[in-house]
């Protein structure tokens, strides 16, 4: 495990954003012990703001505290999934309902630009880090232009569990969902360049039920042939 050390700053604060950059981008994966003194000596700290750092965590649910066994990365049940889901697409479409109306013609360009990136084939796991943070960027843009700033942080702790949910399933291959995920993008940027709300919660609604079959469907093959904690 790599973490550079860091420089003098609110300690609590750096350390936090360090972790949980870590679980969300693999380093730490779904369901790893955490070594609190490891990670307090790799970081230059003292286990005040480790410990501090991971209560925050544990609040926004990317950490699990065991008591008398330790501290792990969050792990999600399909359960989870399904109803994180349904949370994310009321929120986006809550946000189709004003972001017609915030959205400027820089941002449209950008989105279209985002659109080029996802028409890419994804072949590598370096293409695939690339279209997640392409895929991601589209929709965190719709959320955020809402103008709404509680939406829109809700949706951000939201998608930190999708997040961890797709380090689960790393392996699977998008490829065979690749067109039709492109269609359902572009219908997407449509529907907000023609100012259409309506026409934007039907797209935003019918993209985010197909992803969360598909999710579903690849999480509970990949959990098949080993152990799994029940559902709630």
């Amino acid at each position: 495990m790599e973490l550079a050390k860091l420089e003098r700053q609110r300690a609590v604060d750096a350390v936090y954003k360090t972790i949980r950059q870590g679980i969300l981008t693999g380093l730490f994966k779904p369901g790893e012990r955490l070594d609190i003194p490891e990670i307090a000596e790799k970081l230059g700290v003292s286990l005040t703001p480790v410990r501090h750092a991971l209560q925050m965590l544990a609040a926004e649910g990317l950490i699990e505290n065991r008591p008398r066994i330790g501290t792990f990365v969050q792990g999600l049940s399909v359960r989870d999934i399904e109803e994180n889901f349904e949370i994310r697409c009321a929120l986006e479409c809550l946000a189709a309902e004003t972001v017609v109306q915030h959205i400027t013609s820089r941002q449209l360009a950008r989105l279209r630009e985002l659109l080029r990136m996802l028409g890419e084939p994804v072949e590598t796991p370096e293409a695939r880090k690339l279209h997640e943070a392409a895929n991601a960027e589209l929709h965190r843009t719709l959320v955020k232009d809402s103008g709404n700033g509680l939406l829109s942080d809700l949706y951000d702790r939201l998608q930190s569990h999708l997040i961890i949910a797709r380090l689960h399933n790393a392996n699977s291959n998008l490829m065979p969902r690749w067109h039709q995920e492109r269609a359902e993008h572009e219908a997407i940027v449509a529907a907000l360049e023609q100012r259409d709300p309506a026409k934007l919660k039907k797209v935003l609604r019918d993209h985010i039920h197909r992803g969360k079959e598909a999710l579903m469907s690849d999480l509970k093959k990949s959990v098949a042939g080993r152990s799994e904690p029940p559902e709630r």
